[in-house]
């Protein structure tokens, strides 16, 4: 088992600087397989071929006749500076300025989507064209950040790893394009590098679920361009929020949301749980790490107990929480994840009527790569949900 060894013989119990981050001895890491995807996508390939589970078949049929690459490839990239209002004094203003980000984002998952559905390599070679069309104008390189608005950097975070951990889905199984590769493995990497140099807000941004999202594309692309000091500072998040934990479970970090303290405790095991996944392809028991006593599993457990019942927040947070969240399967992309390791019964029952589960950036078609096709054979269809509040703001 994997165990916290922090440099210098410190210990934490809330969360870690930055300082105290850059300090650990993560040198037993190192990237093992730059082709290692997210999950073992050959043998995913296989299985939705011979399936009988209708969820499976279904949501496979609806992707293999895939989008068009030549209009794919007439989507302008993000050169110029990106510049997104914040959320909630300009809701209108922030959903029109996001568009073409979430643009990106579904172009690249729906892409790698249709290839492991179909096994077409057309929709692997679009995907590479796609990226390195961005890669040869520098898509993304270019966002305005301030620590009073930091919206643009927020936003550009997801389109990273969304790139990222499409692009290792495809990548290894396109045998030519060697020249697109390499401009794509370089634009990756540089992009990654000028916002991770960001540092964030102290005792917030630094540190909280937004650092969690920085360090899913640290992994992501630490791995594919055998970086290992982007791969240190994907693993580094795992060790800090672990040593945010309560004895209960809880992210103190993610507490301090009050009424949302729920949805963010959920969002932080969405990157979390995610990464911890990229790390464990490359040969870690990661999800088995300790640190003051906990584990991932006590966060978990904790998001699970709240969703039950809100009084097990305890003083943590107020009992009168957001639920919005739940009537968004996005949100729950780490579930499948989970479940394809940990058989959790409540998590079993929770997710029936979320799938199949799809989030445009962390993980694409979750549902499709993770679910056993043994865990559940039918969808459920419910009632129309309530109207749901929009939580995916990156807002501090």
């Amino acid at each position: 088992m994997l165990t916290s060894l922090f440099a210098g013989g410190f210990s934490t119990a809330h969360g870690m600087t930055i300082e105290e981050r850059q300090a650990l001895d993560l040198s037993e890491y190192t990237v093992t397989d730059p082709d290692a995807s997210y999950f073992e996508v050959e043998a995913r390939i296989e299985l939705l071929q011979e399936t009988d589970n209708p969820i499976l078949m279904q949501q496979a049929a609806r992707l293999e006749s895939g989008p068009s690459c030549k209009q794919i490839l007439a989507i302008p990239p993000l050169s110029d500076q990106i510049r997104i209002p914040g959320f909630y004094p300009s809701p209108e203003e922030w959903r029109f300025a996001s568009r073409p980000l979430f643009q990106f984002e579904d172009t690249v998952s729906n892409l790698a989507g249709a290839y492991v559905a179909s096994d077409d390599i057309y929709y692997a070679e679009c995907l590479v064209s796609f990226l390195d069309h961005w890669a040869r104008e520098d898509g993304l390189m270019d966002f305005y950040y301030v620590s009073s608005h930091p919206q643009a950097w927020f936003a550009t975070e997801s389109m990273i790893f969304a790139a990222a951990m499409a692009y290792s889905i495809a990548r290894p199984r396109v045998e030519n394009m060697q020249e697109e590769k390499e401009r794509i493995d370089d634009w990756l990497n540089r992009l990654a590098h000028q916002h991770a140099d960001i540092p964030g807000r102290p005792g917030n941004s630094c540190c909280n679920n937004h650092f969690y999202r920085r360090a899913l594309y640290g992994t992501m692309v630490g791995i594919l361009t055998e970086d290992q000091e982007l791969f240190h500072f994907g693993i580094s998040s795992i060790y800090s929020a672990l040593s945010d934990l309560t004895e209960e479970g809880a992210f103190r970090l993610e507490m301090k949301r009050g009424r949302r303290a729920s949805h963010y405790q959920n969002y932080a095991l969405l990157y979390l749980i995610t990464n911890m996944q990229i790390i464990s392809r490359q040969g870690y028991d990661i999800f088995d790490l300790e640190i003051n006593g906990r584990t991932i599993h006590d966060a978990v457990d904790f998001a699970m107990d709240i969703f039950e019942d809100p009084a097990a927040l305890g003083d943590l947070a107020p009992r009168e929480q957001y639920t919005g969240f739940f009537n968004d399967d996005q949100y729950f992309a780490w579930m499948e994840i989970y479940q394809s390791r940990f058989n959790d019964p409540r998590i079993a029952e929770f997710i029936k009527p979320m799938r199949p589960i799809f989030n445009r950036s962390a993980g694409g078609y979750t549902t499709l790569y993770f679910m056993e096709p043994d865990a559940q054979d039918q969808e459920i269809i419910e009632q129309e949900p309530e109207e749901i509040e929009e939580t995916r703001v990156f807002s501090d």
